[in-house]
């Protein structure tokens, strides 16, 4: 059984940090595709970051990009979320999300993970 597990999320004056830890089982991060996602309470969930590391393939929300970090410890089998200079406006549950490495190109195309974490809340104060 494939279980995701999200830790990191609390509560952070903006500037701050936070690192957000995405542990899975029955599972594992090598050479699959990895993602994290948020949602705003009335907004759609996005993706904030991906990593597809045997094709080196890494991305980011453009509102993330130079503050947010994604990656991932194989021996660990655990996927990061480092959050640098964190911004009210990223306020959020977070959840971590997988899929297998052929299906990796269509879940990052679609948004579609095929598992998906119970999310942890960041909320960031001005």
């Amino acid at each position: 059984q494939v279980r995701l597990v999200e830790s990191g999320g609390g509560s952070v004056e903006a500037g701050g940090s936070l690192r957000l830890s995405c542990v899975v089982s029955g599972y594992s991060v090598s050479g699959n595709c990895m993602a994290w996602f948020r949602q705003a309470p009335g907004k759609e969930r996005e993706e904030v970051a991906h990593i597809f590391a045997q094709d080196s393939n890494y991305n980011y929300v453009d509102s993330v990009k130079g503050r947010f970090t994604i990656s991932q410890d194989d021996a660990k089998n655990t996927v990061y979320l480092q959050m640098n200079s964190l911004k009210p406006e990223d306020t959020a549950m977070y959840y971590c999300a997988a899929d297998v490495a052929l299906k990796c190109y269509i879940a990052i195309l679609s948004g579609n993970y095929n598992f998906w974490g119970q999310g942890t809340q960041v909320t960031v104060s001005s």
